[in-house]
């Protein structure tokens, strides 16, 4: 591939050759300068994230379950996007529910309980089918399928124990697909996005049994109240951020919620509302909640401070919402790279949404280079003013050479 050296890089090349008899970089020992400027360019492979959408089924959740399954187009749309980078994704569904709501059981549904749900046939019966490939030309059907899964499930809702049996537990996690459990689902080098979709506070423990059991009661919400009693927040955050795939490497995990926060300033607080003639508890300013999201609203907290990562489940529609977070997951501020014999002759041009094209290299101090090893490939980090952005049309990674 033909670059063309900057004016700059050709005059150090001269001044350095008038002392040094005019030595080649090229030749020089542990050099990477490509002799030939026809050398194989520099690829960036398809960015790999799993999606694992957290469905709550309690009893209150049917014109929720049904506004996700309208509004999936844009979310995969404003995916596919990706910011320049091609994207390689898959999408699976757990619920909610873990443990029974009014008698002190263990488990809920053993079926549940972090398991992948199957893909429902046209006809709603359940297939052999655990997760969906975003090159599926039935993925919108699908998914939209998928993401119905109906309001017979715990009135308890644990999203965080969910995820943890899901991607971390041996029992589920460790279990191959075909065995019943989910192994095979999180891949190799990829991104893992969780979206947790619910209308209550999270009540998650890893004690067995919980140490909260809910009751019909619905003017009290005892997950608020015996806080202190659940698993923390950030004891659920380190595990998720602890996540290594099959090659030992630390896994990117990504966040988002659509849940009962407030409409307006995303706000996290109990009030008691008896408006209907029945005492319920809600989140301020989110009137078709039913428990605050205070739980709900750490956790989004803890992986992104700014809480783009998060928003009401009373909104009207959830296209807004859904879109941010095809956003956010479409980004990753690294890139896989392959045929780069130095990384101080990369230099990667990432075209902006307004059609500037910004410049960027390790050279430079806004890239990061980490080198591969046996089992991981090479990876290039942005930074600084070069950090990726959603509206981002292309990334191009090119090598300085000398001929």
């Amino acid at each position: 591939m033909r670059v063309q050296v900057p004016a700059r890089i050709v005059l150090l090349s001269a001044l350095l050759g008038w002392g040094a008899a005019c030595d080649s970089p090229v030749d020089r020992p542990g050099s990477g300068v490509p002799g030939k400027c026809q050398a194989e360019a520099p690829v960036i492979p398809p960015q790999k994230t799993d999606i694992l959408f957290v469905i709550d089924n309690s009893g209150s959740m049917k014109e929720e379950q049904e506004a996700i399954a309208t509004e999936l187009p844009a979310f995969l749309e404003q995916l596919r996007q990706g910011g320049g980078v091609a994207q390689d994704f898959r999408v699976g569904v757990i619920t909610t529910s873990v443990y029974v709501r009014t008698v002190g059981a263990v488990d809920f549904y053993p079926e549940e309980s972090g398991h992948l749900r199957p893909v429902p046939t046209p006809g709603g019966e359940p297939s052999a089918e655990k997760y969906i490939e975003g090159a599926d030309p039935e993925l919108l059907e699908k998914f939209r399928r998928l993401v119905v899964q109906g309001i017979r499930g715990s009135g308890q809702e644990t999203p965080f124990e969910a995820v943890r049996l899901a991607v971390a537990d041996p029992g589920v996690a460790g279990v191959p697909l075909e065995q019943g459990g989910n192994k095979g689902f999180l891949r190799d080098g990829a991104r893992l996005l969780v979206v947790v979709v619910t209308d209550e506070e999270d009540c998650s423990s890893t004690q067995r049994p919980p140490p909260v059991i809910l009751t019909a009661d619905t003017s009290r919400d005892l997950c608020s109240e015996q806080a202190d009693t659940l698993t923390s927040v950030d004891e659920y955050f380190q595990i998720f951020q602890s996540l290594r795939d099959g090659r030992g490497a630390s896994r990117e995990v990504l966040w988002a919620t659509i849940g009962p926060v407030g409409l307006s300033t995303k706000e996290a607080k109990l009030i008691k509302d008896t408006s209907q003639g029945t005492t319920y508890v809600r989140n301020v300013d989110c009137p078709t909640s039913y428990g605050p999201g205070i739980r709900q609203r750490a956790m989004a907290e803890r992986f992104n401070s700014t809480l783009a990562n998060l928003d009401s489940i009373c909104k009207a529609n959830y296209r807004e919402s859904l879109v941010s977070i095809a956003a956010l997951a479409a980004i990753s501020q690294s890139v896989e790279v392959m045929n780069i014999p130095d990384p101080l002759l990369a230099q990667v041009l990432v075209s902006r949404g307004d059609g500037t094209v910004q410049k960027c290299s390790v050279a430079g101090g806004d890239l990061r280079y980490d080198a591969s090893g046996e089992d991981r490939p090479a990876r290039l980090f942005f930074l600084g003013n070069c950090l990726r952005k959603a509206d981002d049309q292309a990334v191009e990674v090119k090598l300085l050479c000398a001929e």
